[in-house]
């Protein structure tokens, strides 16, 4: 998606604002879709009212955030959310240029990818009464990458700290979002070789590597894997997966991200709902609400649901994968495994039980 500069600040600041006087609970997430602009576009708009916009370089940023003390860490994209409620434990940057990454271990897990963080925000609103103070950071098509709020335990003082120390020189309310370039994938794929790569896994971050070399798409990946090591199965038993899950106390991991950064859930998971929203039911989300763990998965836009299997050293690894129609992957489900240590035969029994289609 590629958004440019074509309307003024102003210009977009009262269409945003003639939607919330017909929709006052309308997010900006919605908002921008409807407007055809991007998110970044909108909040830039408050600049020097909500927000102060800040930069990088980001590495250094991402380790300023363990000051910040007990937090919620909000990853999406437009079908899944993630939630978790901690602290930035340990963070560890490493790379260079478009390669620069990271990871974020403890109560808040996270992958992250440096290339994609275009810029960032501090932002205070309110809120259905209540003050909302967070960091959220976007992508060069001014999509959200993740979201940092502050909780009760926060440190305030941590937070003006960072906010002065990456304070952007520049505090205009237009936002430049040049998009995000598209990824080249091959028409042809030796599906011989490929498969053969896929038969010698030794670990299942080997993955990625293989699915360039071919330059094979993920969601062709799985195509020419059906039958050997991948299968499609009923997306509606996804609920009864997570509460089979929950009453037997069963450690699962989630994983749910976008271009920029990658959320990870590893624990159990308690109570799950699902909730319609919208008129006539026209979001139905399967949720999991624990006092330190949300996720909110919308379920009219699962499109497919795949089990795929990884050979690994320690022995084959089982996940459940989510598309939506334009082949984007959702999230993933696996059984909590350690590197060295088979996946659960809890966690590999649950599977087989999901419906083939």
């Amino acid at each position: 998606m590629n958004h440019t500069l074509e309307q003024s600040a102003d210009t977009i600041r009262s269409a945003w604002g003639e939607l919330l006087a017909q929709e006052p609970n309308l997010r900006i997430r919605e908002a921008a879709k409807r407007l055809s602009l991007s998110e970044a576009q909108l909040l830039a708009t408050t600049v020097g009212e909500d927000c102060i916009r800040l930069r990088g370089p980001w590495p250094e940023f991402l380790k300023r955030l363990p000051e910040l003390g007990y937090v919620m860490s909000l990853t999406r994209n437009d079908a899944c959310i993630l939630e978790h409620k901690g602290h930035f434990d340990q963070v560890n940057a490493f790379g260079k240029g478009d390669h620069w990454m990271a990871t974020v271990s403890g109560p808040i897990e996270t992958r992250v990818f440096f290339s994609s963080w275009h810029v960032a925000f501090a932002v205070h609103q309110e809120k259905n009464g209540r003050e909302l103070t967070s960091f959220q950071v976007f992508d060069r098509a001014g999509d959200a990458i993740t979201k940092i709020f502050l909780q009760e335990k926060s440190n305030l003082d941590a937070y003006q700290a960072i906010l002065n120390d990456f304070r952007d020189d520049n505090q205009g309310a237009e936002q430049s979002v040049p998009g995000t370039e598209e990824k080249n994938y091959s028409d042809e794929v030796d599906q011989d070789s490929f498969l053969s790569d896929w038969d010698n896994l030794k670990d299942t971050h080997d993955f990625f590597p293989m699915l360039r070399k071919h330059k094979v798409h993920r969601y062709h990946a799985l195509e020419l894997a059906v039958e050997k090591y991948t299968y499609q199965i009923d997306p509606e038993s996804l609920e009864g997966m997570l509460k089979r899950a929950s009453q037997t106390k069963l450690p699962i991991m989630i994983f749910a991200g976008n271009r920029g950064n990658l959320q990870i859930h590893q624990d159990t998971v308690r109570t799950i709902r699902m909730l319609e929203r919208g008129h006539n039911g026209v979001e139905r989300w399967l949720n999991v609400l624990d006092p330190k763990f949300n996720m909110h998965l919308r379920m009219n836009m699962v499109d497919t649901a795949w089990v795929v299997k990884k050979p690994t050293e320690d022995g084959i690894v089982t996940a459940v994968e989510l598309f939506d129609a334009q082949r984007n992957l959702i999230t993933q489900f696996f059984g909590l495994r350690k590197p060295g240590i088979p996946q659960r035969g809890d966690w590999a029994d649950l599977v087989t039980t999901l419906p083939k289609i």
